[in-house]
């Protein structure tokens, strides 16, 4: 028995996991805006939809009543070429590296290539496929030219996502309880909390804080922050000045 050594390359064993969800390429390849070869009668017939799940060709809105429970993204427009939303896409591949742009208030990514052949002057960095000119933070413009250097064989990429590990699932609480506060309330809480931890001694000569006395817990100290109900004043009093005696009228 002869044995024949593994000539395959690595790129050709690859699997649709090193290369992108099943459904990528499919994606990148569909014809969007045409008419609904079964809707093609009803208006606003366009096939911008495609369904990650069926993997098929593009759909218009009528056609989504097929694809309930189906992960569907929508396809627009810009310039003549095909985009999608980054709040949509992203939370199915991995988009690093890609350029990302805003266009109607709204951050987008190209689906395919846009060659760019003669950059213009002063450009220091360009997509590694097209050569198109891009930011210096990004390396692909679309992204089927990430998928088309993955296909060369370009290490440290991929289209899966990661899973991202914060405080709260070793700690059970966020990273900052008041990074999501307003301002204006966290102000309120630092005031309230130099109040609490600032004594200041009382008539009877315990320490005070925040108008309750020392003894009392930290958390009662918290609760309690509003400033002790100052004494009545008596006016009737005030008049009277003590040690001088008062004198008859002439």
């Amino acid at each position: 028995m002869v044995f024949v050594p593994n000539t395959v390359s690595p790129i050709s064993r690859m699997g649709n996991d090193d290369l992108g969800p099943p459904w990528l390429k499919p994606m990148l390849r569909a014809s969007y805006f045409n008419p609904c070869s079964i809707h093609g009668d009803s208006n606003k017939s366009e096939c911008n939809m495609f369904c990650l799940d069926c993997m098929g060709t593009a759909l218009c809105s009528y056609c989504l009543i097929n694809h309930k429970d189906h992960r569907v993204v929508q396809i627009r427009r810009s310039s003549y070429h095909n985009v999608v939303r980054v709040n949509e896409i992203q939370k199915y591949i991995d988009i690093s590296c890609v350029q990302t742009y805003i266009i109607n208030s709204a951050k987008i990514v190209f689906l395919n290539e846009r060659p760019q052949p003669r950059p213009g002057k002063g450009v220091t960095n360009t997509c590694e496929i097209c050569c198109r000119s891009l930011l210096d933070s990004f390396r692909f413009c679309s992204l089927g030219c990430k998928l088309g250097a993955m296909k060369r064989g370009v290490p440290d990429l991929t289209f899966t996502l990661r899973m991202k590990h914060n405080r709260d699932s070793f700690h059970g609480g966020s990273e900052s309880d008041e990074s999501s506060t307003p301002k204006k309330i966290q102000r309120t809480l630092m005031f309230n909390r130099s109040m609490v931890d600032s004594p200041a001694i009382s008539s009877d000569g315990h320490y005070n804080y925040g108008g309750e006395r020392s003894y009392s817990s930290g958390d009662e100290a918290l609760t309690n922050i509003s400033p002790g109900t100052p004494p009545i004043f008596n006016h009737r009093n005030a008049r009277r000045r003590k040690g001088i005696p008062h004198r008859a009228p002439f």
